[in-house]
């Protein structure tokens, strides 16, 4: 059975480095992109930012509380973030593709589902499009709050280093 991606895209109004730091940085803001109602919690295991972070976290998903533990990965550092259960081998991708003006930028969630049914599949997907649409609009509104906090001269300057 081929697989099912679960897939979510937003244009968010703020500088790609911006948004990939928040998403990176697993200690202070990942955790504040994550839909409530689905994410139980986040632990940081080992690391904090970016590559060779360890997290542990729950959802609660179709009526199930499932726990994962999950290894960060940056196969192009600044641009793709990847998330993968240790216990599965799902990968759940951050993709942040700036636009020419540097103002505005593209970011897709997306994981590939396997070894399910075609009716659980189906569910799964629709259900994480739900949830990545949200966490979507919780990274453009931490994004927005995040420069707010910052002077004008250094917002949207950040490094991307992650190590």
């Amino acid at each position: 059975m081929r697989p099912q991606i679960a897939k979510a895209t937003r244009m968010i109004h703020a500088p790609g480095a911006e948004i990939y730091n928040i998403i990176a940085d697993y200690r202070t803001m990942h955790p504040l992109i994550l839909p409530k109602p689905y994410f139980l919690y986040l632990d940081v295991e080992e690391g904090g930012l970016g590559e060779g972070t360890i997290v542990n976290f729950g959802m609660r998903i179709l009526g199930q509380t499932r726990s994962f533990r999950a290894l960060i990965t940056e196969p192009k550092p600044g641009q793709v973030l990847v998330e993968t259960d240790l216990a599965s081998g799902v990968a759940t991708r951050f993709v942040v593709s700036p636009l020419q003006n540097g103002g505005r930028t593209q970011v897709t969630i997306s994981t590939e589902l396997q070894g399910r049914n075609l009716l659980e599949s189906f569910l799964a997907k629709r259900m994480l499009e739900k949830i990545y649409a949200q966490e979507l609009e919780l990274l453009a509104r931490a994004a927005g709050e995040h420069s707010a906090l910052l002077p004008s001269s250094i917002a949207g300057t950040h490094s991307t280093a992650m190590k």
